[in-house]
């Protein structure tokens, strides 16, 4: 069966459109005579959404309950049996009403495409998963109903329906979108001209990047090579040497002057794996790159030129960015540049802009390095003066009966041994050398500097090309030699230094321990050099930093680490050829900085998130439970002032006594709001302290308004615990509010049970329940049972208590109920050597508490007033 095809219409906001648009395709489908049907379409009460679904076939829609209301949804099974050529599905990212087949509407339609029917749907911008976070930056509005991005992307057409914000905000206005009561509102929240135009350059851009995509794929499929100049692309040639900042920026102010326009660098490494360029430069260049907004790629071939222009044709670039080469005059007669090699080969379709800087004309790039050393090549010039010399020496008596090709092949091995000491330099001296003693005393005429026969001529010259061929060679050689063996050791050293960094405790210890080893060093340290004041961050045996300051400057060695930070070596000076392996060294050290750096903000986080959370539990006690005994003070108060009703004695007794026990309750209510304070400040420590939760449950019970729907029994081997009673009597009433809120009319049972050196103090209710992903939803502040209000509580029960028990040391989780409900774990710690101790837990009887965040919460506290008059109540239990 050939799979159905999905259309998207694309919106930045709700009214832009999309559903008429949706619809209007549809009719102009059915009038050419395709099968339509509308499976799903909320016209909102707009009257022209209503009109416009008229003379479509609408399905009927499947009807459910949930949590006490009808809601309507998409019936696919009926759409699937009548199998329409083309189904119009509205809000593709709607969340469907749990116990049907499917969780979101997405893939209904997933599911109508795999039938072969044909889908037109609609979904807006900030309901793709990967915009998610960016339309709640905009916005302010979390979007809990999204859709994955591969879902739209895989649509055959998206088109998107565009709005001007003004226009937009007149159709608000109008009541073309919203009802009249609720457009003031939106209009000043959500649909501010402000949020609407992020969300259109949003929508736009997204809509970009996909026909950049089909764009791309359509050249690859074709094998279109030839740049097509749809968007403003800066390819910037990086040669790995400092002069990259300046062409990074003069790049960045090109791409900045089309709308859209992209920046990309690009660092050519040898195809042979060996690095060409300083490792601390090149990350300098990437990091500039990404400040500068631009993308930074490194790529591998033999000849530089021809990766850069293979690399600006496969992103479509129209400009190229080189730097003025670096290359003396002399040398760029001798050969082209990079430069010069990519202008060449740029065509029509690309443009070149050489830029100059400081160091152009300056010689050699400071990847062409010397590969002979000094040492060599004054033993060369040596060889070539001498030992043309002595060959000499040693040949005139014998040219009589030696043959002059005989003779020259001599010079000739001669010159070559001079070119495998020496180099270029050496050799072609021995050449030269050797041609002019091979012309005077072995060419006739003899003892003249002139050649009568011309094939001796051309075999001089030969001679020296020969030489400096042969000596062309061996320094490329020598070269290419030295350049393996240092890229061998350097990445022998880092590979090394990495795999014991990665088990290291203390990282910078083990650094600089190698960094002695590596360079032959007496001492080393990390030292901050700005900032607040100079300090040693880490150091070996034996480093001090007044001494190491005050060391002649040839003693120590300074590598920068970052704007900050230098790494300090003391000892006998690093030789040139391991100054590149010293400031690897010194990222590997900034990398630690860096790392530390992480790990000092994410403690920092987590301390503010504590302090956070008490904060919060603070601020939720001080709203929720100062109400109730402050009602109950008030309306006893009120009583005895009122002159409208006289009080037997009796009566004013109870109402004093119940005045009398709610303040008591404010006072330790006060108390234990002033100690978590103090625990939120860190100035005062929990007062936990061994403590039999009889203590705390009869009490808590009995100051409930009902408590006679609360049956407890604790368990002699798991009821003394570590804690602080005042804090703990907070929790177990909002727990116990909470569950008599909402546990329905069988009320609630409160047990503990021994695991481990912890006790769990449970509170279960049979009500109806929260779905397994909503367990931690329902400790946020400010939720309620299913987002609806449930009496006067504003729904800070759970998060209180749960902040106060997490001070305590404890933690509060949610489970389900057997048989249905919820039930409250509070988990404390057990007293370690009470009566009736519980012993370890059988393996496997821990398990983490789930969560999911995202989930719809279920509670929410108890803030009704209380019935003081709890002295003579009758409780049900065993404790």
């Amino acid at each position: 069966m050939t799979r159905g095809t999905l259309r998207i219409y694309l919106g930045a906001a709700p009214g832009v459109g999309k559903t008429m648009a949706m619809l209007a395709e549809g009719r102009r489908r059915a009038e050419r005579g395709t099968d339509v049907v509308v499976g799903f379409c909320e016209n909102h009460g707009r009257t022209a959404t209503a009109a416009a679904l008229e003379g479509l076939e609408v399905m009927p829609r499947l009807r459910r309950e949930y949590r006490g209301a009808m809601l309507e949804e998409m019936d696919l099974d009926a759409v699937l049996r009548r199998a329409p050529q083309v189904a119009l599905v509205d809000e593709l990212a709607h969340t469907n009403v749990p116990g049907g087949r499917h969780e979101k509407r997405w893939q209904d339609v997933e599911d109508l495409l795999a039938a072969g029917i044909d889908v037109v749907s609609t979904v807006n911008i900030q309901h793709l998963e990967s915009l998610n976070d960016a339309a709640f930056a905009i916005t302010g509005v979390l979007q809990r109903e999204t859709v994955p991005d591969v879902v739209v992307r895989r649509a055959e057409q998206v088109e998107l329906i565009d709005m001007a914000p003004e226009a937009l905000r007149r159709r608000m206005a109008h009541g073309n979108v919203y009802k009249p009561e609720k457009v003031d509102a939106a209009l000043a929240n959500y649909f501010r001209q402000g949020n609407l135009t992020a969300l259109r350059e949003l929508a736009l851009l997204w809509l970009a990047d996909r026909v950049e995509e089909s764009l791309t794929a359509y050249r690859s499929d074709h094998d279109i090579v030839g740049t097509w100049p749809t968007r403003h692309r800066v390819v910037v040639a990086l040669s790995g040497g400092r002069e990259g900042a300046t062409l990074l920026r003069r790049a960045a102010r090109m791409a900045a002057r089309g709308s859209g326009g992209e920046m990309h660098a690009v660092f050519v490494v040898r195809d042979d794996g060996l690095r060409t360029a300083e490792a601390d430069v090149v990350s300098g260049l990437r990091r500039l790159t990404e400040e500068l907004g631009g993308t930074f790629h490194t790529v591998s071939g033999p000849d530089a030129a021809e990766a850069v222009l293979h690399y600006a044709r496969g992103v479509n670039a129209d400009q190229i960015v080189v730097g003025l080469s670096r290359r003396s005059r002399a040398q760029a007669m001798l050969r082209p540049g990079t430069g010069e090699r990519i202008i060449a080969g740029s065509g029509e379709d690309i443009d070149v802009h050489v830029v100059t800087h400081e160091l152009a004309h300056v010689g050699s790039s400071p990847t062409e390095r010397e590969g002979l050393s000094t040492r060599r090549v004054r033993l060369g010039f040596l060889t070539s003066v001498t030992a043309p010399a002595l060959l000499s020496a040693l040949l005139v008596p014998l040219r009589s009966g030696v043959g002059l090709p005989l003779i020259v092949q001599l010079y000739l091995l001669l010159t070559v041994v001079v070119a495998l000491i020496g180099g270029m330099a050496p050799a072609i001296t021995a050449g030269v050398l050797s041609s002019l003693l091979i012309n005077w005393f072995f060419t006739p005429p003899i003892s003249t500097l002139t050649i009568s026969d011309p094939q001796n001529v051309v075999a001089l010259v030969l001679f020296v090309v020969i030489g400096a061929a042969v000596s062309l060679v061996v320094h490329a050689s020598a070269r290419r030699a030295a350049d393996v063996s240092a890229s061998h050791q350097e990445a022998t050293a880092l590979a090394e230094l990495s795999h014991t960094m990665l088990s290291s405790a203390d990282q910078f210890a083990l650094l600089l321990t190698r960094s002695l080893e590596m360079f032959d060093q007496d001492a080393a340290a990390v030292v901050r050099t700005r900032g607040p004041g100079r300090s040693v961050i880490a150091s070996t045996d034996g480093y001090s930093d007044v001494a190491a300051q005050a060391l002649p400057r040839e003693k120590t060695t300074v590598e920068r680490i970052d704007d900050e930070h230098d790494l300090v070596l003391v000892g006998r000076p690093v030789p040139a050829e391991r100054q590149r392996l010293l400031g690897a060294y010194a990222m590997h050290a900034a990398a630690v900085l860096h790392r530390r750096a992480l790990l000092d903000l994410a403690e920092s986080a987590d301390t503010l998130a504590r302090d956070n959370k008490a904060r919060t539990a603070l601020l939720s006690a001080v709203s929720h439970d100062l109400r109730t005994p402050l009602a109950g003070i008030k309306a006893a108060v009120g009583s005895l002032r009122s002159g409208e009703v006289t009080f037997s004695p009796e009566d004013q007794a109870e109402l004093l006594e119940a005045v009398e026990t709610s303040a008591d309750r404010l006072d330790a209510l006060i108390g234990n709001l002033l100690d978590a304070s103090r625990l939120q400040t860190g100035a005062l420590v929990a007062n936990p302290r061994e403590i039999d939760l009889a203590e705390v449950v009869t009490p808590a019970v009995r100051a409930l308004e009902t408590p006679d729907r609360v049956t407890w029994h604790l368990d002699d081997a798991a009821r003394h615990v570590v804690a602080d009673p005042g804090l703990l009597d907070r929790v177990l009433a909002n727990v116990l509010e909470n569950a008599l809120r909402h546990g329905g009319s069988d009320g609630v049972v409160v047990t503990t049970s021994a695991l481990g050196p912890r006790v769990e103090l449970r509170v279960a209710d049979h009500g109806p329940g929260i779905p397994d992903e909503a367990r931690e939803e329902i400790f946020r502040p400010f939720q309620r049972y299913g987002d609806a209000p449930a009496g006067d509580g504003i729904g800070l029960g759970l998060a209180v208590a749960r902040g106060l028990t997490e001070a305590m040391g404890g933690m509060l989780e949610a489970e389900t109920t057997p048989g249905g409900g919820v039930t409250m774990v509070i988990v404390l710690p057990a007293v370690a050597n009470a009566a009736g101790a519980t012993s370890e837990a059988e393996p496997g009887a821990e398990s983490e508490p789930e969560s999911a965040p995202e989930a719809r919460p279920q509670d929410a506290e108890a803030d009704q007033p209380v019935d003081t008059r709890f002295a003579d109540a009758t409780t049900r239990g065993d404790s």
